[in-house]
């Protein structure tokens, strides 16, 4: 599952924060980022994680990381899903599925026990020149600081 592995510099995408901003791979390097793509805003598992993320944020920006959300929802949705849940961070909106392709985050995986298209729960960290370091691809969705702290050693 994906197209990138530890090791690889960022893949080339372009996506749009919700605030409307264009961001880029570009954008990644210079900082830290912790990336966790998941399917979509406000569902019961895509909200554990995010308001898991958004309870330990702090704990994160104090090891320098920048957490971003990637989904294929549009920016006016992102908004909407920050607005609800005071999310300290920022979500990407894919709906062009620029950067989904890119990482190779998309594609066939199985729901309710039926094949279905969709985006395949994973977090991606970098360094500050934008190489990735860690791959997460199990996500626990309510527990999902203590799995990216057990990655990274912290």
């Amino acid at each position: 599952m994906g197209n990138v592995t530890v090791g690889d510099l960022v893949p080339a995408f372009r996506a749009t924060l919700q605030t409307g901003e264009e961001i880029t791979e570009s954008s990644i390097v210079g900082k830290k980022h912790i990336l966790f793509f998941y399917p979509q805003d406000d569902t019961p598992t895509c909200t554990k994680e995010a308001c898991n993320l958004r309870d330990n944020y702090s704990f994160f920006e104090q090891q320098g990381y920048t957490v971003l959300g990637i989904s294929k929802d549009t920016a006016k949705k992102h908004q909407k899903f920050i607005d609800k849940y005071s999310l300290p961070f920022s979500l990407i909106a894919d709906p062009e599925m620029s950067m989904l392709n890119a990482f190779g985050f998309f594609g066939p995986k199985m729901f309710m026990g039926k094949e279905v298209m969709g985006t395949y729960r994973t977090t991606v960290v970098t360094d500050e020149k934008g190489v990735i370091t860690h791959l997460i691809g199990d996500v626990v969705a309510a527990e999902h600081t203590e799995q990216i702290k057990k990655a990274l050693g912290l």
